[in-house]
């Protein structure tokens, strides 16, 4: 067969090379496909789940809360009958207070590139009652803009509208169950100093946290300042940042300017942190062993190909192929293995993620949490599946150089 001379020659001897070995193609081709499709599957499944968790997570709370420092712990000199002077260690009170020139505070944490929202609050503890009965409840008072920003409040809405106002409040479904509230009932709040409120119930949240349920209420920012004492003043200030891994890298540079208590979401659910990067971690894992049975036998098919091809190299070397050429075709051979393989497991990931997604379904026929097939990952799979392909056949093609023409035509 004569050989265009727009071929290269190293391409057209390689796929000639696969053709001849079509059942050894076919296996390694499937086997390097079944590997990808793993990656693929299981990557898209633990991304998936990470971030159904993590959104899960950060539903009910900012990505970083600033409180104003605890009091710390203060010796005192206490003498005895003797006249003797001892240590006397005190554990201050904590006290409710607010954080100090808030207002200028937030200009400053908006201009952070890092920091996406920024949300004042005035949250305390009091006790909502209706009638005779009572419950000790948290009483959170927002800036509906802003605070709506943070956490999604009329998202979670079940009962009435979450329309924060000077006359209004917004509680969980237990606290209404245990006070038998619905919308447009009212509901009394009283703070320890005396101070009440008296509101209309104008929504009601479910957080998917029964704890959070029967303990959060929700009202006006001025009104929680007025039921407090704590005119002109804000307890907490909530941020959401454009990236919510690097919350906890935030925090202390925000602690460090300006000696605030940063409480990132990473420090508040360190167990839940650690296993999403255990699960990171399972997932390197999972490509690498994947990555290298792929090599192994992408590079076994080779070598077998190598001595089943030695007559045919020797030929090719005594007729003028150089060295190079001979090397060249090798990987190429490995690099189409790797491509093809990649391109094949990855329409099978793709057909097991679709099926994933439309027959895996929660009790309620919802869908389990979202998988998408990120065009990213297909590229790196692509790249990393050609990669290995190219690198296990490093070793074959430098052995199919290094033959000797004589030995291997006489062999």
């Amino acid at each position: 067969m004569k050989i265009p001379n727009w071929q290269p020659f190293e391409w057209v001897v390689a796929i000639r090379f696969l053709q001849e070995g079509k059942v050894q193609t076919a296996f390694i081709v499937i086997g390097i496909a079944i590997g990808v499709a793993v990656i693929v599957f299981m990557s898209a499944l633990l991304t998936g789940m990470q971030s159904n968790f993590v959104i899960r997570v950060l539903t009910g709370q900012a990505h970083i809360q600033l409180l104003t420092p605890k009091e710390i712990a203060r010796s005192l000199r206490q003498p005895n009958n003797d006249e003797t002077v001892f240590p006397l260690i005190q554990v201050p009170l904590q006290r409710f207070k607010s954080i100090d020139q808030w207002q200028s505070l937030l200009v400053q944490l908006a201009g952070m590139h890092e920091v996406k929202v920024v949300s004042p609050a005035v949250t305390g503890s009091a006790l909502a009652v209706r009638g005779e009965a009572s419950r000790a409840v948290t009483v959170t008072g927002v800036l509906p803009a802003l605070y709506f920003q943070v956490i999604p409040l009329p998202d979670k809405i079940v009962r009435g509208r979450a329309n924060i106002t000077s006359e209004s409040v917004v509680i969980g479904t237990e606290l209404a169950i245990d006070l038998g509230l619905g919308v447009g009932d009212k509901l009394r709040l009283s703070a320890a100093s005396g101070r009440q409120l008296m509101l209309t119930v104008v929504g009601i949240f479910d957080l998917g946290s029964k704890g959070a349920n029967s303990r959060n209420t929700y009202v006006a920012f001025r009104n929680a300042q007025t039921l407090f004492d704590m005119t002109g003043g804000a307890t907490v200030i909530d941020l959401v940042m454009h990236d919510v891994y690097q919350a906890e890298t935030t925090a202390q540079k925000i602690h460090a300017r300006t000696g605030l208590q940063a409480d990132s979401w990473i420090k508040t659910n360190e167990q839940f942190f650690t296993a999403v990067k255990a699960q990171t971690t399972a997932n390197t894992a999972i490509r690498f062993f994947v990555a290298l049975s792929v090599s192994f036998g992408i590079a076994s098919v080779l070598v077998v190909s190598v001595v089943q091809r030695s007559r045919e190299i020797g030929i090719l070397r005594a007729m003028g192929v150089t060295r190079g050429q001979v090397l060249r075709i090798f990987l190429l051979q490995g690099g189409l293995l790797g491509l093809g393989g990649a391109l094949l497991g990855s329409g099978i990931g793709a057909s097991a993620l679709y099926l994933w997604q439309h027959n895996m379904r929660n009790a309620d026929g919802s869908v389990m949490f979202a998988l998408t097939f990120d065009t990213a990952l297909l590229i790196q799979t692509l790249v990393l599946a050609t990669f290995t392909g190219l690198l296990s056949a490093f070793a074959p093609a430098l052995r199919a150089a290094r033959l000797d023409p004589v030995v291997a035509i006489r062999g």
